[in-house]
């Protein structure tokens, strides 16, 4: 059994990227799934002359640990003006600060979802090519395009194709933990 993190890079309390993950997280059985909702995480906006004035902020540190001590990560990142949101990207600049290997042995599950077409791309592949420099290795994705026609609160993933390919990258996921 395999200790996964299960977040957004969203800090929005409405986050269609949270509402992906949560969804995924109700299919894993057979592992421990901690789910955190990053709109109650915040963060300084880095700083080198605040790390060096104050060092590294608690919350951070908290949940730094958190990833650390985590076998697996499953996180839905969404999109800003065609990249990570400013949150997210603070957040991975942060930790790259305490620990420039924060990721080292970790199997991610990369997400995207948007209610456009593109279904965050641009974010997603930023990120994509980003974990693996701190160690991470991404062992499998999966992009949602347009939510609000893909997506019920009740029933997840509605399009049949779409629910199949998710369940597919899930599946090969927890297949490598």
């Amino acid at each position: 059994m395999s200790s996964i993190l299960a977040f957004a890079g969203s800090n929005s309390a409405s986050s269609i990227n949270f509402k992906l993950v949560r969804y995924t997280s109700s299919l894993i059985h057979g592992h421990e799934v901690e789910l955190v909702n990053m709109a109650s995480e915040t963060f300084p906006m880095y700083s080198e002359d605040r790390e060096k004035q104050l060092g590294f902020p608690e919350a951070l540190v908290k949940f730094q640990k958190k990833i650390e001590t985590s076998d697996a990560i499953l996180v839905s990142v969404n999109e800003h003006n065609g990249g990570p949101s400013a949150y997210f990207k603070n957040l991975l600049d942060w930790m790259s600060r305490s620990n420039r290997n924060y990721l080292e042995n970790t199997k991610i599950f990369l997400m995207s979802t948007s209610p456009g077409q593109r279904a965050a791309i641009g974010a997603h592949e930023f990120i994509k090519n980003t974990l693996p420099r701190v160690g991470g290795e991404v062992s499998a994705t999966f992009s949602l395009p347009s939510f609000n026609t893909n997506f019920e609160e009740t029933q997840g993933i509605v399009d049949q194709e779409l629910r199949l390919a998710h369940k597919i990258a899930l599946d090969s996921f927890l297949q490598q933990l």
